[in-house]
This record gives C-alpha cells, structure tokens and sequence, in this order.
C-alpha cells in the first residue's frame, strides 16, 4: 500500500464569505437531528436500557442533542467477552488493509467536515474554530497512524549471531479499553481507538458522559468505513459502574485514557492489580491535566506576549491541559502587560458558540461552572479582582 507524504489536514477558513453559510447550514442539518436516541453498540449487536442520558446544548440548555442508553456493568462484561473472542480474527487480517480502513475514515471525515464541526459546536460548545480544529486532528491521526504502522509492518534490522536466524516483528495485545475526554471529544476519541485498531487490537470505548453523540457520530463513520462491527464496541456509562468494570476486567490488556488527575490515578490503581485469571500486567496510558504557565521576561515583545496569554488562558473558554493557568511577568513589565492583557480580555467576544463572532462560548457543564466561580472568590480573596468576576448572561453554562 504506498500512501503520498504525510501532511496535516489544513483548516477551513471561515473568514472567507463562501464558507460561512456552508457552516450555518451544516448547524441547521444537526439542529434538526436534536433529541434522537443512539443505541449502545456492543460488537455489532445494538442495545438499549431503561435508564437513558440526555446531551444538552450547553449554549442553550433547553436543547437535548441526543439520548443515550446508560450501559451496565453486565454490558461491559460482555463487550470485552466479544472483544477477546474476535481478537484473532482482527489481529489477522493484513495491515495494509487495516490501514486502508483509516484512509477511508480520513475521507469521510473530509466528506462531512461542517457537519462534524457543527455536532462538536452544539454538543461541546467549540467555537467554530476550535471545533474545525478537533476535526482536522482527527483526519491526522488517521492519516499518521495509517502510515506508522505500514512502517512498522516493515521488518526491523537485528543484529544476526553465528547460528542464528533473529527476527524483530510487533505483535498486537488484544483487548484496549478507551476512554476519551469531552473537551476534544472528536479527535483523541478517534485518535486513541484507530490507533489501537489498525495496529490489530480490538477495543471497547467509554465515550464521556459529557459528550457520547459526536461518539456516536465516530462509530457511524467506523461502520460506513468498513471496520468489522465485532472490532469495537460502544458504551456509554458512568465511570463508578462501566468504566470500572471495564478497567478491572482480567481480559483487558491496556488501558488508553485522558482526563483528570483524579480519575487518570484511579485508573492507574485499579490496572496496576493481578486479580485471579489475568495472565498479565495491564498497560496503562494515562494523559493528565495540566496547571501550566507563561513566563514573560523584561526583553518580551509585550503584544506578542499577551496574545500568547490571552489565547492559551480562553481559547475552548481555557478547557485544555495545555491552557495558561498562571502568567509569571518580570517586575519591570509588570504593570504594563497587566494594562495591555486587561484590554484584550475585556475586547473578547462571549455568547453560543454557534455565534461565529463569539471568541469564547460555555463551559461543559454546571460543575465546571461552580468550579469557576469557587476560583474566582478565590481570587478575590487572595489577590485582586482586574476584570469581569461575574457570571455571564444566557440560558447556557
């Protein structure tokens, strides 16, 4: 399978006059699609129950963007017994063909990019921006991830003894256990199970209770695709009862996570033990947040400062582990950037993200809220208020 240069999927500029109605019309398709039920996917087999979450817009939280069945632990179970079960098969088939089945999620991706972005606009909140952002880093991954494992299906050079006929070759696990994050819930929910997928894994996903419909969306595309439906499996559920259940299940061999300290620990904890049955170590891949900061010298061009500032502080309303939590200024320039970043901040745009002229939309949801407003007493309590301090207008988080 030979494949051109690996290059990153370029943005769409909205600025330009011919796609802005392009995305309003894509906001419309989904908008219409709102309130629609997804079932539970386990190995093809669809499945419903009798307690179901709803996604909210959270711009507008009179709107539900999907209903989803809220799987068991009973659910888990039998997604990783069909997972294990259809392993070898997986495993077998040819990686050239694996990897073709990224390509082809690569161009429906390309296919459908407004409508995708407009799904991550109304169920996560992104700006349009930010949303054709997740999306492009979706198209990457497969685009990478198709061609790192052709290079790796290539033999290795080993050193060869007298005697001796050595070979070095990569074999897949088996069972993956996936669970992404809600604030890029497109691209490292695509990005973790393809990964796994191509290199011969079968996987189970936990989708964020947060953000399951663009999760639903994801395993259309996989299906449309071509990857067989026992290859993966879709569950949605609490972390308590699915995702522990799925962490500790002995037929699970890794781990792929990212989200919060305190969950990224537990899991961590819970993988770490050899319950009766597991033949091995779990392998754990654990991406955490982060409280990262800015240093600005005295030699800083200032503007260029407070724009990095200002654009890792709120870009996604600051919902990312790499965001400006904390600015370290030099003494000297102290005051004057602290003039210029109060300038800027108060210039951004606030409202639905479905808004393009809106620079920052809600939050994810009313504990991110209270988290926010507990900080900003906080705030005020230990330092001194320089602007805003209050929460914005609108039937949104």
């Amino acid at each position: 399978m030979d494949l051109p240069p690996y290059v990153n999927e370029p943005y769409t500029d909205f600025t330009q006059p011919d796609q802005a109605p392009l995305m309003e019309a894509a906001l419309r398709k989904v908008r219409a699609e709102f309130g629609r039920e997804y079932p539970l996917l386990i190995a093809g087999e669809e499945r419903s129950s009798g307690e179901k979450v709803s996604s909210f817009n959270p711009s507008e939280l009179s709107e539900i963007v999907g209903i989803h069945p809220k799987g068991t632990a009973q659910d888990a179970q039998d997604a990783i017994d069909r997972a294990t079960a259809y392993f070898p098969i997986w495993a077998a088939v040819p990686l050239q063909q694996r990897a073709a089945y990224l390509i082809r999620i690569a161009e429906l991706i390309r296919q459908r990019k407004y409508e995708l972005d407009a799904w991550l606009v109304l169920e996560s909140g992104k700006t349009w921006a930010e949303a054709e952002a997740d999306v492009s880093e979706a198209v990457d991954f497969c685009e990478y991830y198709a061609r790192h494992a052709l290079k790796m299906a290539r033999p290795e050079p080993v050193v060869q003894l007298a005697g001796e006929r050595d070979e070095f070759v990569y074999l897949p696990l088996g069972v993956g256990i996936i669970i992404p994050p809600w604030n890029f819930p497109f691209a490292i929910l695509l990005g973790m199970s393809v990964a796994a997928l191509v290199t011969g894994n079968t996987v189970v996903i936990k989708p964020s209770t947060e953000t399951p419909t663009i999760a639903s969306k994801f395993a259309e595309l996989m299906l449309e695709a071509g990857i067989p439906a026992q290859a993966f499996s879709l569950l949605n559920g609490s972390g308590p009862e699915v995702g522990e259940a799925l962490v500790t299940n002995p037929k699970a061999r890794f781990i792929s996570f990212t989200g919060s300290r305190a969950v990224g620990l537990r899991i961590n904890e819970l993988a770490a033990r050899t319950p009766k049955g597991q033949l091995w170590i779990k392998r754990v891949v654990a991406e955490m947040g982060g409280k990262d900061a800015i240093i600005v010298d005295s030699e800083a061009d200032l503007d260029q400062a407070v724009l990095g500032v200002l654009y890792s502080a709120f870009g996604f309303q600051g919902q990312k582990c790499s965001a400006c939590s904390r600015a370290i200024v030099d003494e000297t320039v102290y005051d004057e950037f602290l003039i210029r970043l109060k300038a800027k901040t108060e210039a951004l745009t606030q409202g639905p993200s479905e808004k393009v002229d809106n620079y920052m939309g809600p939050v994810i949801s009313a504990a991110s809220i209270d988290k926010i407003m507990s900080y900003i007493e906080i705030g005020k309590s230990e330092g001194r208020l320089i602007t805003g301090g209050e929460r914005a207008d609108g039937n949104g988080y």
